[in-house]
């Protein structure tokens, strides 16, 4: 059996911290792949820029991305993964503080498989992260 990665794109170091101490706790992940913007989103999952070396690449189990990002936001991302056959049908979870009805339409629309508001509270957001690692990783089969 493969181990299974996973794609984080989050801006906020502090969030950041929190998802990986949550998703290393549940051990399911080999690896957790880091970028803080849209764009490096974008080139890590078409191997493109600074990550060219990943081309041709299998593509992570699941993507947790942040809407609120630098340079493209997280809708801007979904949108481009969406719009391409290669990652048409990769996992998106839109893991995000905002709580704006327009933000979860949006996210909907553009084909986000799931939206998840981050906790306030540290354990209920390392425990939602851990049902998110849980679910992607070893329940959810992948298409």
């Amino acid at each position: 059996m493969t181990r299974k990665c996973i794609l984080l794109v989050e801006d906020n170091p502090q969030d950041e911290m929190l998802i990986l101490r949550a998703l290393k706790k549940i051990n399911l992940a080999n690896t957790v792949d880091v970028v803080r913007d849209g764009q490096q989103a974008v080139d890590f999952l078409f191997g493109e820029n600074e990550f060219a070396a990943r081309s041709g690449c299998e593509l992570p189990a699941v993507v947790l991305l942040d809407i609120g990002l630098p340079r493209l936001s997280g809708l801007e991302v979904l949108a481009r993964l969406r719009g391409d056959p290669r990652t048409r049908l990769l996992p998106v979870v839109i893991l995000t503080s905002s709580d704006e009805e327009r933000d979860r339409l949006k996210s909907y629309q553009n084909g986000a498989n799931s939206f998840v508001r981050k906790p306030l509270d540290f354990s209920e957001f390392a425990e939602t992260v851990a049902r998110l690692g849980i679910y992607w990783l070893a329940t959810n089969e992948a298409p």
